[in-house]
């Protein structure tokens, strides 16, 4: 029996859960596939239960060993989590930060942002992660990220948010489209019309349904893209309309873009994290100048 548990043990275990594949865990791990197997059969002689039930081809956790494995992710998140805090209170400009953002705003706001906040926190390292919202709210409970730059509302447990600017959608259509001409349109002017829309678990696609609901259009059921550049080529080869946000309209040749009359289609993008981040005063001055960023492009509504 092992003296003691320490916390490779667990990490080796979570990794397992992750991959489960001892090959693909070792290699997460540095370690060789001999040494994490070695020090996963030590883990459970201590423990005195069954963790893995090991095949050939596979591994897969035991009731006890799902059980256990996630006890063993929170251990882990609180011992980043403390070796955050005394990073924080040494320089909370320091250190690595790893933000995740969705993938209809990702391509378009760094670009803004990135370069700036770079040069404002030269000793900061910004992991950026490009995830569905629902993937990152899960990396954020889990603690594999710190922060997430997400659609408000966010109507999770033990998550604070911190809104930092309003986006307009615009009306897209190809340039030959008998609308392509007009400088605004009135959402009643949408009624009974056909919209594409991204596939599900995008949360835009919510959003844009929303508004076809209020504007009496319809989804077009025959296609669902993937993302918004399938959208673009899409509408530009004529097959159709659909809405896009602004930021994601800047300097594109391929379609015609039309803001609506008051009130207009928005959305609303914040800064979600837990509320008992280690980060806290980082997070609060990164939303400050973002804001200050995104104020200066006129793109869209900073929220003060």
């Amino acid at each position: 029996m092992v003296a003691e548990m320490n916390i490779r043990n667990l990490q080796y275990l979570v990794a397992l859960s992750d991959h489960e594949h001892f090959g693909k865990a070792a290699e997460e791990c540095f370690v060789s596939q001999p040494a994490l197997s070695i020090q996963i059969n030590k883990l459970e002689e201590y423990l005195g239960v069954k963790l893995l039930e090991r095949t050939n081809k596979s591994v897969a956790l035991t009731a006890v060993g799902l059980i256990i494995t996630e006890q063993a992710r929170q251990i882990l998140s609180q011992v980043s989590e403390l070796k955050e805090i005394a990073q924080t209170a040494k320089d909370p400009f320091n250190g690595e930060l790893k933000l995740g953002i969705f993938p209809t705003l990702a391509p378009y706001l760094f670009p803004y942002i990135i370069p700036k906040l770079s040069a404002i926190f030269p000793n900061l390292l910004i992991y950026l992660i490009e995830e569905k919202t629902e993937l990152l709210m899960e990396k954020l409970k889990q603690g594999k990220i710190h922060a997430a730059i997400t659609a408000l509302p966010m109507n999770e447990s033990g998550m604070t948010t911190t809104p930092l600017f309003e986006e307009e959608f615009l009306l897209t259509i190809s340039h030959s489209h008998a609308l392509a001409k007009r400088k605004t349109i009135k959402h009643e002017e949408l009624d009974s019309k056909n919209i594409l829309i991204l596939e599900d678990g995008h949360c835009m696609r919510d959003q844009v349904l929303s508004f076809c609901h209020q504007a009496n259009a319809t989804e077009t059921l025959h296609f669902r893209a993937t993302s918004l550049e399938a959208l673009r080529h899409m509408v530009a080869a004529g097959s159709g309309m659909t809405l896009m946000p602004r930021l994601a309209t800047e300097g594109c040749k391929l379609a015609t873009f039309i803001p609506f009359t008051s009130p207009k289609p928005m959305r609303t993008i914040g800064i979600t994290s837990r509320k008992c981040s280690t980060k806290k005063i980082l997070l609060d001055e990164l939303s400050q100048q973002i804001k200050k960023i995104m104020a200066k492009t006129k793109l869209v509504n900073v929220i003060d």
